[in-house]
């Protein structure tokens, strides 16, 4: 009896421990969970949130930005309250809450030591009606999807193999431009119009391949839908109220605009399959569009239609943009024209042969130029929001989950802090350095950084190469009306990217060779 009474204890000893131990555990954890919880709301009491204006009810700070000198330049109305504020500075617009950041440093802590805090995306009613519900890359938000996008794009879009196979676009495009320039006998050009053509039917081209019925349709429907993304709508800082996208007739003419663009990629896609059904399809690198490239990598109609609108609309307007910047910049500091004419000139003269991408390493000042006309005018001065997935410490000051982070590149581009006489135009700036598109130091980000920078970067810079170097090689340019440099006009106007204000409008006078 006594054998089994004591077998029975250590039957029951050897059930209590672990039951014991799980119980121990359990509540130790909860300890250290309520004990977590409990330090990081003491962390957060501990240390303030950004500073910024004063708020009012419902709106917020918006009456500060409306009623701005710089009414309807965000990105100068941004960097003045910055100035004042610091530069992790606190906004309150409708009811979302958002820190615009306008420095290097502040830049480097959310857009690299806190990189995947920050690469969500808050839900913007505009771009969700447009982009199938965040199914493209700029929008979606960070996950397996988005990193499945992201894929496509610099390993098979992108690549700078695939920049290189699309050259002769470019090159054919460019002399058609050319021969237009030299075919208007001395007169004035408007020269923004000549740029947003060719690059639209360069970006068309690379595209959709020699399919251009649609291109008299598509492209002005891709403009309509990127004014309409532009700036701020009522029903993205309000997205909790949707009636306001429908009361103001907004979410109605952006799911019209949407399913006309719907129609037209759909049109494409099926053209590419009735060849492809009928063995006509494009099978090397250097005859496949980018649709041929989607088709390939997804049977999802609708990841390549978002894809191709990525493109159009992110993209688009970015390289004519800049490059009416460039020849504005340079047609108001006409040393630094001579100076870029000269070099390109002198290089290509000597080869004793047209303008060649093989050779543009040659071309120093020139892509200093090129890189002071991104500092002065990033095209996309402001970048698309991104939203902490979790409250962090940055500066001393507490960034709150879903805090909407909006950083400010045009006001970085030109803190004083980092650039000797920041407003002026100064290319030499870049020479003998090693600050490029991808810059570590963050003074320079006119593509973006972190995981969310600029997919489409080679790309777009190879179309800016091409264009301004056969622009500054074969003509010699002017002012018309007898307007000096220093008169030049150059306000700019706020939408999905900074644009001149005014059309630039110039006289080409052709350049032959000794």
């Amino acid at each position: 009896m006594e054998q089994v009474v004591g077998n029975e204890h250590e039957i029951l000893s050897h059930t209590i421990n672990p039951l014991i131990l799980l119980l121990l555990s359990t509540t130790m954890l909860l300890i250290l969970l309520i004990s977590s919880h409990l330090k990081t709301k003491k962390t957060a009491a501990a240390f303030p949130l950004p500073p910024g204006p004063w708020k009012l009810p419902i709106i917020g700070n918006i009456h500060q930005l409306a009623f701005s000198p710089n009414s309807g330049l965000v990105h100068r109305s941004f960097a003045a309250l910055a100035r004042q504020y610091g530069p992790v500075m606190q906004l309150k617009l409708g009811e979302t809450w958002n820190v615009v950041v306008s420095s290097p440093e502040a830049a480097r802590e959310f857009l690299k030591t806190h990189d995947l805090n920050f690469s969500a995306r808050p839900y913007m009613p505009s771009a969700s009606i447009i982009f199938y519900d965040g199914r493209d890359i700029s929008f979606s938000p960070e996950g397996d999807y988005w990193r499945r996008m992201r894929k496509i794009c610099t390993t098979e879009l992108l690549t700078e193999k695939r920049v290189k196979s699309l050259r002769p676009i470019r090159e054919d495009e460019v002399g058609k431009l050319v021969k237009l320039i030299a075919g208007c006998g001395g007169g004035v050009v408007n020269l923004s119009q000549l740029l947003i053509s060719v690059a639209n039917a360069m970006t068309s081209r690379a595209a959709f391949g020699k399919i251009r019925e649609l291109e008299g349709a598509f492209l002005p429907l891709m403009h309509r839908i990127t004014q309409k993304l532009g700036g701020f709508s009522l029903g993205d800082i309000f997205p909790s109220h949707r009636w306001l996208h429908q009361i103001t007739g907004t979410e109605r003419q952006l799911k019209k605009l949407h399913r006309e663009a719907d129609a037209m990629i759909q049109e494409i896609i099926d053209d590419h399959l009735s060849r492809r059904a009928a063995g006509t399809r494009k099978e090397t690198d250097d005859q496949q569009d980018l649709v041929d490239v989607l088709l390939d990598y997804t049977d999802d109609h609708i990841e390549v239609k978002a894809i191709i609108l990525d493109i159009f609309l992110a993209g688009g307007d970015t390289s004519p943009t800049i490059l009416e910047w460039v020849m504005a910049e340079l047609m108001k500091n006409p040393k630094a024209m001579e100076k870029v004419q000269r070099e390109v000139r002198g290089v290509f003269d000597i080869k004793g042969k047209a303008v060649d991408e093989a050779y543009f390493d040659e071309l120093h000042y020139f892509k200093s130029v090129v890189k002071e006309t991104f500092r002065l005018h990033p095209p996309v001065p402001l970048s698309v929001p991104k939203e902490a997935r979790e409250m962090v410490l940055i500066g001393g000051y507490q960034i709150p989950e879903k805090t909407r982070v909006i950083v400010n590149s045009w006001a970085i581009g030109r803190d004083p802090a980092h650039w000797t006489y920041p407003n002026q135009f100064i290319p030499e700036r870049f020479l003998d350095t090693s600050i490029d598109y991808k810059n570590n130091d963050f003074q320079f980000i006119p593509f973006g950084a972190g995981r969310r920078i600029c997919p489409g970067m080679n790309y777009g810079l190879a179309v800016v190469y091409l264009l301004l170097v056969n622009l500054l090689y074969h003509f010699d340019w002017k002012l018309p009306n007898q307007i000096k440099p220093q008169e030049l006009d150059m306000s700019e106007e706020f939408g999905a990217t900074i644009v001149r204000k005014n059309n630039l409008y110039l006289i080409p006078i052709p350049y032959h060779a000794p």
